[in-house]
């Protein structure tokens, strides 16, 4: 077994930032089915969710020396970068973004920045509790769910997703809060929650 196995995704994260080849080819073996899986149900073209995984990758070994991971947040930063790509595209493919694509852009918009004091979780911490993460999505109202595949999935700002919902910016700000939140909580207890979101 190599000793990259056993390392962190944030510790591979330090090692790629000396531009360590192997810990990046450990993070695409650890990484990149399930950032494809991700990719590819928002954009829902394989050839674009396998250019956007190469691309991704690229911005990992170019980039990973912009932020600090030895908290523990790589698989946060991993799953959101990812996000960040496949969401670009679509909003690009739909004529939403007119900005071009440029370092300044890819920088602000597309490399994720993380807030302090994030949960840590890393690729093994995550495995293990995906079927709880899971059964917690589940157990959110169908309006719940929506507002988060909207923000999460669709990319959608407030402003879209006030208009697809015909509601004010303020009560979808609500809404989203009280819809992770309660993500959050039934992460936490396990406890089906059947209430309806209340602006």
């Amino acid at each position: 077994m190599s000793k990259y196995t056993s390392l962190t995704d944030s510790e591979l994260l330090m090692k790629i930032k000396k531009f360590d080849s192997r810990a990046l080819e450990e993070i695409y073996d650890r990484y990149s089915t399930l950032l494809y899986t991700l990719v590819f149900k928002i954009v829902a073209e394989k050839d674009i969710a396998e250019k956007i995984i190469v691309n991704l990758f690229g911005i990992i070994w170019k980039k990973s020396s912009q932020i600090n991971f030895e908290k523990g947040s790589g698989y946060t930063w991993l799953v959101l970068l990812a996000r960040n790509l496949a969401v670009d595209f679509m909003q690009r493919k739909n004529g939403n973004t007119k900005s071009e694509y440029n370092t300044e852009y890819e920088d602000y918009f597309i490399f994720p920045h993380l807030a302090e004091g994030i949960d840590d979780l890393d690729y093994f911490t995550a495995k293990n509790i995906l079927p709880k993460l899971k059964s917690a999505y589940h157990n959110l109202t169908d309006a719940q769910k929506y507002v988060i595949d909207l923000a999460f999935y669709s990319g959608y700002n407030l402003e879209q997703i006030a208009k697809e919902l015909n509601i004010p910016v303020e009560t979808v700000r609500s809404k989203i809060m009280t819809s992770l939140q309660n993500l959050r909580d039934n992460l936490l207890s396990g406890e089906v929650n059947s209430g309806e979101i209340n602006g």
